[in-house]
């Protein structure tokens, strides 16, 4: 007879998991992979070198398809930017941040894949910017040059593009450990120490200062590496000049209104006050982000685990805008606050995020994107809609440039960076998976034993994962750690075919330690049930697993060729139009009947697919009744409001099946729906 691990625990947030460290409490280092250096707190998981995780898998195809497409020909793609002359590579063009944002999603793929020809594509601007550093310090473009349609090509000397190349190189160190890297950024972090106070982070642009958190964590990284203490003294200059999210995020005034603050800032700065808290590791730093992502949940909050952003912050109305940029940014603050702290509503809401508004926002061929996209989403054409910004109306319509080029410079970093974050090292010289994806790790266990594992999954489509221990250069004892994510409220875990029990506390993570070897097999079984959430205007959305579910909406799709503005907005872009009604509500059932009301169908062969991400072979779908609303209609080109749920007095239609897909795999979708049903004064 299966035992079942029951696992379903209430998380308490950062605050609770910490409260009993105290502001001088250590964990334990990792001493295969270095750690922490005092005083800053040590972390909670240790990053692998990039190129030690290697996908499998749609995960695979997925970052090919990255390589075959804009990523791997960027430079082909948008060459007036992208190309020789840009400012990064010693040219006169653009030298903002265009540049740093392709390298930094091109060079953790190249390494991540180990294509040669990939990483050559990288070399010139590593280079480039290594050979920049003047004797202060100062690295990157040095002269400004005038206006160029399609070119930012002054404020060289701005603090923000610094920090995007910084990352890069971060992560170029990471895999290939050239020590260059390390002389490089203390000097320039020494040169920012001494100009900092006459050029503060906001001098040139609003942007550094936002964004200071960047800059801050590469400071700690490095400190970490080297123990220079002026570079605590940079750490606290650069976060009393960073934006004060932690008073923001505790005042609880700002989030809760629209329009206060660029989406695209808050995505990245929200990760500020946890960096640093490492330095100084007060407990209001951990409860600000426990304010900040209630409120960004109730007031801007939509299924996807995204808030609205168009391009600041706009409300919880699924037509709202969400901007490519303000995902993978997102989803990298998310990695960099879960590592640090361990917090699994971290984790959880990065998973969400990447395996549902991810994949939906770039075509399947990794070629174009959209600057917008809604979470009710009936027509992508030219035209001016409810956003806080509009370029020329194209915002929503899929093309290379359409709405703005930061996405497309930018949007590469989302699948690389999120495949370095599958796999950590612990401080106790073990292994956690906190992410579930196809790959394999190839890291250091115990004192220094090489391990490589295989993780077999059709994740997020199927409810098994399994782990085989390839390849071991000797038994050990170490603990191998697995995060149980709240839905899955019964998760049987086995080892080497056995069932086994394993406790699970705040940190959600099941950690088995005993003595592995080579052809151990590790399986966990999640529960996947239909859930509903609901969300503005008390509207339904359809969840399963990690992932949410839309109502698929077949499609009229038109190539445009763009003749008014080319230069801004590429020279072609894609128009969708619904082919069939969209207009849809629920019928209102009693949650045990959920199951049955709501039937799922997962074909095995699509689910194992290598390109699960797309309407033609989306993995699962989800039947169920549904009835027409009349009165609701589109608007301005999109979905117009939602009816409330649930209406006295509202006109249905006629009833019929409708069909649910995932929401990663759909172009056009209704994800929030009206219900109908019993009005509660009946």
């Amino acid at each position: 007879m299966k035992r079942t691990l029951v696992i379903w625990t209430v998380v308490g947030g950062l605050s609770s998991i910490f409260a009993s460290c105290g502001s001088g409490s250590k964990l334990q280092q990792n001493a295969n992979y270095g750690g922490t250096r005092a005083p800053l707190q040590a972390v909670a998981f240790e990053e692998l070198p990039l190129g030690s995780i290697t996908p499998a898998g749609w995960l695979r195809t997925m970052l090919e398809t990255q390589r075959d497409g804009a990523t791997g020909h960027l430079d082909e793609l948008y060459p007036v930017v992208m190309g020789p002359r840009n400012g990064w590579l010693g040219g006169d063009g653009d030298q903002w941040e265009r540049g740093p944002y392709w390298i930094d999603g091109l060079l953790p793929l190249a390494y991540i894949l180990q294509d040669s020809a990939l990483i050559a594509k990288t070399t010139p601007w590593i280079e480039w910017a290594l050979a920049s550093q003047q004797e202060d310090g100062y690295f990157g473009p040095k002269t400004d040059y005038g206006p160029e349609p399609g070119l930012q090509r002054n404020n060289c000397r701005d603090w923000w593009p610094k920090m995007v190349m910084l990352k890069v190189l971060m992560q170029y160190h990471s895999a290939t450990g050239d020590e260059r890297v390390i002389d490089f950024m203390t000097r320039y972090f020494h040169y920012q120490l001494a100009n900092l106070d006459q050029y503060p982070l906001d001098y040139w642009s609003f942007w550094g200062r936002f964004r200071g958190g960047d800059n801050m964590m590469a400071v700690y990284w490095l400190y970490n590496k080297t123990g220079d203490e002026a570079l605590l003294e940079l750490g606290r200059k650069l976060y009393a000049q960073t934006e004060p999210y932690t008073e923001m995020f505790l005042a609880r005034e700002k989030l809760t209104r629209v329009g206060t603050i660029h989406a695209v800032n808050l995505a990245q700065g929200i990760k500020t006050p946890i960096v640093y808290w490492q330095a100084d590791p007060q407990p209001k730093y951990l409860k600000a982000l426990d304010c900040a992502l209630d409120d960004l949940r109730r007031y801007h909050g939509n299924p996807t685990g995204m808030f609205s952003g168009d391009e600041a912050i706009h409300g919880n109305v699924p037509t709202q805008g969400i901007e490519l940029c303000t995902i993978v940014e997102y989803m990298f603050s998310l990695e960099t606050m879960y590592r640090i702290t361990g917090d699994p509503k971290f984790a959880e809401l990065l998973e969400r995020i990447a395996y549902n508004a991810l994949p939906a926002q770039v075509d399947d061929e990794f070629l174009t994107r959209q600057y917008f996209q809604q979470v009710n989403q009936v027509e992508l054409t030219l035209g001016i809609r409810n956003f806080d910004v509009n370029h020329d109306g194209l915002d929503c319509c899929f093309g290379l440039l359409t709405g703005y080029p930061c996405c497309t410079s930018n949007m590469h970093q989302g699948w690389p960076k999120f495949t370095q974050n599958l796999w950590y090292a612990t401080p106790e010289n073990g292994v956690a998976v906190t992410q579930y994806a196809p790959s394999e790790v190839r890291m250091k266990v115990a004192d220094g034993v090489g391990i490589r594992i295989c993780e077999q999954t059709c994740y997020p489509f199927g409810d098994k994962v399994r782990f085989r221990i390839d390849s071991m250069d000797r038994a050990a004892r170490f603990p191998f750690a697995l995060r149980i994510p709240s839905w899955s409220e019964e998760t049987q875990l086995l080892l080497n075919g056995q069932p086994i029990t394993c406790p699970v506390g705040e940190e959600r993570l099941a950690v088995i330690e005993r003595e592995w070897q080579a052809g151990d097999e590790l399986e966990i079984r999640f529960s996947l049930r239909i859930r509903l959430s609901t969300w503005e205007e008390n509207a339904r959305s359809v969840e399963r697993g990690p992932l949410v579910f839309a109502m698929k909406v077949p499609s009229h799709v038109r190539r445009v060729e763009n003749t008014r503005n080319p230069v801004y907005q590429g020279a072609w872009y894609y128009e969708h139009t619904a082919a069939a009604p969209w207009n849809y509500a629920l019928i209102q059932c009693p949650d045990e009947e959920l199951d049955t009301r709501y039937m799922a169908c997962v074909d095995p062969e699509k689910a194992a697919a290598e390109r699960p991400w797309s309407e033609e072979t989306a993995p699962i779908t989800i039947r169920t009744r549904a009835v027409r609303v009349p009165s609701w209609k589109s608007y301005n080109g999109m979905a117009g409001p939602l009816p409330y749920s649930i209406m006295y007095g509202l006109d249905t239609a006629e009833e019929a099946e409708i069909e649910l897909i995932p929401y990663g795999c759909t172009t056009l979708r209704i994800t929030e729906f009206p219900m109908s049903g019993q009005h509660s004064a009946e």
